[in-house]
């Protein structure tokens, strides 16, 4: 191994500044996806402002969050892994808030006659989804010894969307079968898509920090 890259690995050792920012947004996440979920679970106008109000708080602290890791990541630390690609999970992380953010202002407007449990099992599978990031991300602290359980984490995320895409496609299917109001039907169908975009927002999570493991194995 050439002098250079010794010194590299060197210098890399117990630099993971960026390590507690990442967990601060998973936890936003996870919080978000779990208001959704019980929103999702209630047919109750009032609540739906309430969940929505603090899903919109989640956002906004979480955008403070990203403008401090960009911040973090334009400084002089020596990374332990690649900047762009820190930079890329990170961004991909905050989409995810506000996409979760986006489905629960829907709500606001749509107003739905009811929630199906199929919504309700949509949201549940982005809550799933959002709890197996929390559990993933303080595992960057060591990945190389903690390879196996970050990417079962990441799996676990892809089998959910996987799971999402299905619940989705039967849920088109059943609708359009059995509402005759056009109007709901079209609310039910959007909000629909909306969660499954949620579920795919977490999945872009996983796929980010896949391509910085494989970057940070193969520097």
């Amino acid at each position: 191994m050439g002098l250079l890259k010794n010194i590299k690995i060197a210098l890399r050792g117990g630099k993971h500044e960026y390590v507690p920012i990442l967990i601060q947004q998973a936890d936003f996440i996870s919080k978000s996806s779990s208001l959704l979920a019980t929103m999702f679970s209630s047919s109750d106008p009032e609540l739906w402002e309430s969940y929505e109000k603090e899903i919109k708080s989640c956002e906004v602290q979480g955008d403070a969050l990203l403008n401090e890791f960009h911040e973090m990541l334009s400084g002089g630390l020596i990374m332990q892994i690649n900047k762009l690609d820190l930079q890329s999970v990170s961004m991909a992380m905050d989409d995810c808030v506000d996409v979760i953010k986006d489905t629960a202002k829907a709500v606001l407007i749509y107003k739905p006659e009811h929630i199906d449990s199929q919504l309700e099992e949509l949201s549940q599978l982005a809550k799933a989804q959002s709890e197996a990031l929390r559990e993933m991300f303080p595992l960057l602290i060591d990945i190389r010894r903690n390879l196996s359980a970050i990417s079962l984490c990441c799996d676990r995320v892809t089998e959910l969307e996987h799971a999402a895409d299905e619940a989705y496609e039967e849920y088109i299917g059943f609708i359009f079968g059995n509402v005759d109001d056009v109007r709901e039907l079209i609310k039910y169908k959007n909000l629909a898509e909306m969660l499954e975009n949620t579920t795919d927002a977490h999945k872009k999570i996983s796929d980010r920090v896949r391509n910085l493991l494989l970057n940070y194995l193969s520097d």
